[in-house]
């Protein structure tokens, strides 16, 4: 049986002597207490199982099996159906996306984990510590998952988010290479997706802070908007990093314009310095016998004093306006 966890809560505290053979508690449960059920990966016999116990709809419990759903929040009756998507950032670049169903209803919570390795078990036995939330009912648990999901979003970010800041200062240094400027092309690529998949969450969560919805009490919905809020921060992240990875590109053909432009004014400044003596001794390597000074006993001087006196005063003009 793929149930990582199965407990039953009466007032915040574990009720262990509630759990069936099969792992599951029994159906009906005394008043102020839940079930909550936590599976990975289940087959269709296993979720056939949870279904029947729990009268679960079946339309539900395909999407729920269906690993490539995009979040959303749907009523079955008396049931609430909330899907989740969890992303995690990979060796290297990639990044693996998972997939959390929650079933909602009245006296039960039900989760369905594909593809995230991140288990519930440290949030349970954190949430089993604070009794007097855990009483508050499923609609608290499942806030907390939601915002665990979330959280999970962040070290994700983070690391793309250094390895953005290493290409943004590697491309003040250098023109990035043909590799980096693939690589950044995959990342904005990855960060796309990311908005196509996770995007929806913020829709999913604000519909939990502002719709009527069955398990869900009013009281309750403070604890969403505050998941809401994690979600915008972490779709605000992802759109930034969206931004500086087109601008690392844009950047870097900016300073190699300007480093080029550079080269080039230097290389001008140079060239007009060394045309002065290449034109005067072009002018005095001619086969003529009358040129000026070709008989002084000083001409020789003289012309290397002009043509150093003229190749210094562009030196210095150049030097002046920065060419140099």
């Amino acid at each position: 049986m793929s149930i990582i966890a199965a407990r039953r809560y009466s007032n915040g505290t574990a009720d262990d002597n509630a759990l069936r053979l099969d792992g599951i508690p029994a159906a009906e449960g005394p008043p102020h207490s839940f079930d909550w059920i936590g599976l990975y990966e289940p087959s269709d016999a296993e979720m056939d199982l949870v279904r029947q116990q729990y009268g679960l709809h079946p339309l539900a419990v395909e999407d729920a099996l269906n690993p490539r759903q995009l979040p959303k929040v749907e009523i079955y009756g008396r049931t609430l159906f909330v899907v989740a998507r969890t992303a995690d950032l990979l060796v290297g670049e990639d990044i693996a996306y998972g997939q959390t169903a929650l079933f909602v209803g009245p006296g039960f919570l039900i989760s369905v984990r594909f593809g995230s390795m991140r288990a519930h078990t440290e949030l349970r036995q954190q949430l089993e510590t604070q009794a007097e939330r855990l009483a508050e009912g499923p609609d608290y648990v499942l806030h907390a998952v939601l915002d665990f999901i979330v959280d999970g979003y962040l070290p994700l970010l983070d690391g793309l988010d250094n390895i953005a800041q290493e290409m943004e200062e590697a491309a003040i240094d250098v023109f990035p290479e043909q590799s980096v400027i693939r690589r950044i092309f995959r990342l904005r690529r990855q960060l796309r997706r990311f908005e196509r998949v996770i995007g929806p969450m913020e829709e999913m969560v604000e519909r939990l802070v502002i719709a009527e919805l069955p398990c869900i009490d009013p009281g309750a919905r403070i604890w969403f908007r505050d998941v809401l809020d994690h979600v915008r921060r972490a779709m605000a992240r992802m759109r930034s990093l969206k931004e500086t990875l087109a601008a690392i590109v844009e950047t870097a053909s900016l300073l190699e314009q300007h480093r080029q432009g550079e080269m080039t004014r230097s290389l001008a400044a140079w060239a007009a310095i060394l045309a002065v003596p290449t034109a005067i001794a072009g002018i005095y390597g001619m086969n003529f016998d009358y040129l000026p000074e070709l008989h002084w006993r000083y001409g020789y001087f003289a012309v290397w004093g002009v043509i150093v006196a003229i190749c210094g005063g562009l030196w210095l003009r150049f030097r002046s306006i920065g060419w140099l």
